[in-house]
């Protein structure tokens, strides 16, 4: 973004947040310093407020025994592999033995670091 740009917003921004706040009232830069801590989350009400506020706790992660589990297990347990990759991951392990570490995992085509780190607290090997 430019800098004209987010200064026009501001300044739209600041047009618009004098109309709710009554700019008789309020002076333009108070409204503008409003809206501004509304839009990032200082306020009170404001969407990231919001979220640090609820105490619902993150979902429960489904361990997945990479050493044991059957390619329908590993497809319906790891973020993006399918059951092609799963099956894969088996005939790896049946080829070579069970994995020694995690990070073995990406010696099967197609499991990269990135599937690999979106999957790392999923993974066990006992």
């Amino acid at each position: 973004m430019t800098y004209s740009y987010l200064l026009d917003s501001y300044t739209r921004l600041a047009a618009a947040a004098g109309h709710l706040f009554n700019a008789r009232r309020l002076p333009a830069l108070v409204a503008l310093v409003m809206a501004l801590s509304l839009l990032s989350g200082v306020m009170p009400g404001s969407a990231s407020r919001v979220h640090a506020q609820d105490k619902t706790p993150p979902p429960a992660v489904a361990a997945v025994n990479i050493n044991k589990a059957d390619a329908a297990t590993l497809a319906s347990n790891l973020k993006g592999v399918g059951e092609a990759r799963a099956q894969d991951i088996v005939r790896y392990r049946e080829a070579y033995g069970p994995f020694k570490s995690v990070d073995e995992i990406t010696e099967v085509k197609g499991i990269g670091m990135a599937t690999l780190d979106e999957n790392r607290a999923r993974i066990t090997l006992e």
